[in-house]
């Protein structure tokens, strides 16, 4: 939506007081996300000036559409997740004059991988960039909601895919991160079979001078041996895999209407550590799901100190109406949550640090983001953007650069160095 205002001849404001339109992108997917989605949009609505328009877009508003209006007086346009393309003449719409109730914009019908030469599905955030390559989910999973907002799976083709990676390598970028609701599933409407492994292939012999690329949200059961292969190959898909498994407890899993093949989990998880040494594995957990007992939790529990993860998010179970978990209820008690939230992140903060701790003394190769006060803040191949750690680098580098960086110490989260010699930015 940024790209398109900018193309339009808009520019962004730090300063929502300065702005003449303020949009605020949503989250609908659980519980605190919407209530700060809300938040925002209210504080915002309060404090409009005279000839600002406020927009709502994104998955709250898909989801609840004219129930966001009527909670925020205030709100003059509603974006949905499906035509989010069309911001510019929402915005253009809304700013024609004052009218009685807000404009509404929230087509049913999903449209990723329509509409390509008039917007690009990216998301740059300095010498990186997110790469939507599919939006929307088949999967059955009964905790959540994104179905119900995105609709189904729609797969990009890889001709628009690997114009828009020429154009951002054009553009001097180093890193991209290739993201869907499920990675793993790219290409099924397309007839594809091993999809995400064949989008790679293709993406690293079309720029084979980008120096990164990262894939996230990959779907259990689907990570297969090609994609293992490609990931190990070739040179500039990191070793790094976004696998959020949820659980490890089968009947948990069964529960949440997802893979409960435990027995694959093991096997796939050390095919890839076989394949690639120094393998990176970010994965994600819930905790307190409808009938998760002390028995699950403790097969969780152990799960995590056995695989020794490098990273690892967890949530306590939201429940989001309409899902199918719905009959389940939300039956563990808020108490029992955060306990097991408290236990299951000490756990991994302790492993995040000791598998930190491992890499003291060796160079890592870090693309510079920062630099405040003497140091460098960057990120390793470990890393992904804004979800991960850092490396905090004694001397000054330019941003934008990968360099070579000895490991001096380590944190639970982010690591510390030097750079090596060579690197040094003569000031």
């Amino acid at each position: 939506m940024a790209q398109l205002l900018l193309r339009d001849g808009y520019r962004s404001m730090e300063d929502p007081s300065k702005a003449a339109v303020l949009i605020v992108n949503t989250c609908g997917f659980i519980g605190p996300a919407k209530e700060e989605s809300y938040r925002v949009l209210g504080e915002l609505a309060k404090s409009k000036l005279n000839g600002q328009v406020l927009i709502a877009a994104g998955c709250l508003t898909q989801r609840y559409g004219v129930d966001v209006a009527q909670k925020i007086p205030g709100i003059d346009g509603i974006l949905g997740t499906r035509r989010w393309m069309d911001i510019v003449q929402v915005v253009q719409e809304v700013r024609k004059g004052k009218r009685p109730e807000p404009i509404y914009h929230l087509p049913d019908a999903p449209t990723v991988g329509l509409d390509e030469k008039d917007a690009q599905r990216v998301s740059v955030s300095g010498a990186s960039a997110y790469i939507k390559v599919a939006d929307g989910c088949r999967r059955p999973c009964a905790f959540c909601a994104i179905p119900l907002i995105k609709g189904t799976a729609v797969s990009r083709p890889v001709e628009s895919i690997i114009n828009e990676a020429r154009t951002l390598r054009d553009a001097g970028l180093r890193e991209l991160v290739l993201i869907a609701q499920d990675t793993t599933d790219y290409g099924h409407d397309l007839g594809m079979k091993d999809g995400l492994a064949i989008l790679l292939e293709q993406l690293t012999d079309a720029v084979p001078d980008m120096d990164w690329m990262r894939v996230m949200y990959a779907y259990p059961g689907c990570v297969t041996d090609r994609l293992i292969e490609v990931m190990a190959t070739r040179r500039q898909v990191l070793p790094y895999l976004d696998m959020p498994l949820q659980h490890a407890h089968p009947k948990t899993l069964y529960r949440m209407k997802r893979p409960s093949n435990m027995d694959w989990v093991y096997k796939t998880i050390g095919k890839m550590r076989e394949a690639m040494k120094d393998l990176a594995i970010r994965t994600t957990f819930i905790v307190g799901y409808p009938g998760e007992t002390e028995e699950e939790f403790q097969a969780l529990y152990d799960f995590v100190k056995e695989i020794r993860f490098d990273r690892v998010g967890a949530f306590q179970f939201s429940f989001e109406p309409g899902t199918t978990s719905t009959p389940l209820g939300d039956p563990v008690p808020a108490p029992v949550k955060q306990e097991r939230y408290e236990c299951l992140m000490e756990l991994q903060q302790n492993i995040s640090l000791q598998v930190n701790q491992s890499y003291v003394g060796q160079t890592l190769d870090v693309l510079v983001e920062g630099f405040d006060d003497g140091i460098s803040i960057g990120r390793s191949y470990r890393d992904a953007p804004e979800i991960d750690g850092m490396v905090l680098v004694e001397g000054h580098a330019k941003v934008g650069e990968i360099v070579p960086v000895r490991i001096s110490g380590a944190m639970a989260y982010d690591l510390t160095g030097a750079l090596v010699e060579p690197a040094l930015i003569k000031l």
